[in-house]
């Protein structure tokens, strides 16, 4: 008798088991997905790069976002400056919001851009620009604005070495002089 109670148990126990899992809710996979937002935050960047123990690029950013393959976003602006062998500034580039693309090894920056060369007193704006550290230039293929002494050049797409010293303005339209007293 005992063994047929215990039996009797047995099965019951075993119908409210395959019963309560029987009922469980299916899984959205989509919340299995793996996460692909940031991993780092970090503050007040100030990182300068080196070649030869001499300072080339000195980066600043007042916030600086990870990304688990390597990329990076400055949501707040980004500020680079180059410099010469002597450790003079040549020349400066900043960005509203800037991005560096790991596996490219390429920086993006957005918004309002403008890089100034301090050498020549050549300015450049325009609201998107790439650098290549490897190739050592900035380009773009949007609308750019060039001031180079008392003459505004427009044209949409650019390249230019990284200090900016040497460039090709594409599809020029409306260049002018700047009229004395002008501000732009």
């Amino acid at each position: 008798m005992k063994s047929k109670i215990r039996i009797r148990n047995f099965l019951a126990l075993g119908l409210l088991t395959m019963f309560l899992y029987g009922c469980e809710e299916e899984i959205d996979s989509s919340l299995l997905e793996p996460y692909l937002g940031p991993i780092k935050v970090a503050l007040d960047i100030d990182l300068y790069h080196s070649d030869s123990a001499i300072v080339r690029t000195h980066l600043k950013a007042p916030k600086q976002v990870e990304f688990d393959v390597g990329d990076f976003e400055f949501p707040e602006g980004i500020d680079i400056t180059f410099f010469d062998e002597e450790g003079n500034i040549t020349t400066t580039m900043r960005a509203d919001k800037g991005f560096y693309i790991k596996k490219d090894n390429l920086y993006r920056g957005e918004g309002d851009v403008r890089v100034h060369n301090l050498e020549k007193d050549q300015k450049l704006s325009s609201e998107e620009l790439f650098w290549d550290p490897n190739a050592k230039k900035i380009y773009t293929d949007k609308f750019v604005t060039i001031e180079e002494r008392e003459t505004l050049f427009n044209g949409t797409g650019m390249e230019a070495d990284e200090s900016f010293s040497e460039y090709k303005l594409f599809k020029v339209t409306n260049s002018r002089t700047i009229l004395p007293g002008e501000n732009n």
